[in-house]
């Protein structure tokens, strides 16, 4: 069972059009992008309404990258990181563009929703803001 982790709080999946692994088809309605993806090499068409990012181990940062370079290149649909991001990480996660996070029971078991929450207000823990003095919240 995966969770799914947005500012409001943990939700179910509502996603059920399922995931095509990226370059089995130019016209997918979902990708699933593994780590080591040239971002310039992701296609963007009109029908692509989701794209989730693999992030392998949490150290490995290469699906923040790749987020954020599709935002970059113009990609406006519902962007997810999927596996092993951590509550700490959920603030980068949404400033490199994701829309939300797919994480596993066993993490959402040790990780509650409360410690994902605690960061929600991503905006307002920008610390380049708190330097500016107009930090949110």
């Amino acid at each position: 069972m995966t969770v799914i982790v947005t500012d409001t709080g943990f939700a179910s999946d509502d996603w059920t059009e399922g995931f095509v692994a990226l370059g089995a088809a130019n016209d997918a309605e979902a990708l699933d992008v593994p780590s080591d993806a040239d971002p310039n090499q992701i296609p963007i068409c009109d029908g692509l309404h989701m794209v989730r990012i693999d992030f392998p181990s949490s150290a490995d940062g290469r699906g923040f990258t790749i987020a954020r370079a599709l935002r970059l290149r113009g990609y406006t649909g519902r962007l997810r990181a999927r596996g092993h991001v951590l509550a700490d990480q959920y603030a980068m996660a949404r400033r490199a563009g994701f829309d939300e996070v797919e994480i596993d029971a066993n993490l959402a078991k040790r990780q509650p929703e409360e410690q994902w929450q605690f960061r929600a207000n991503w905006q307002a823990h920008d610390y380049q803001n708190r330097l500016r003095g107009t930090a949110t919240g």
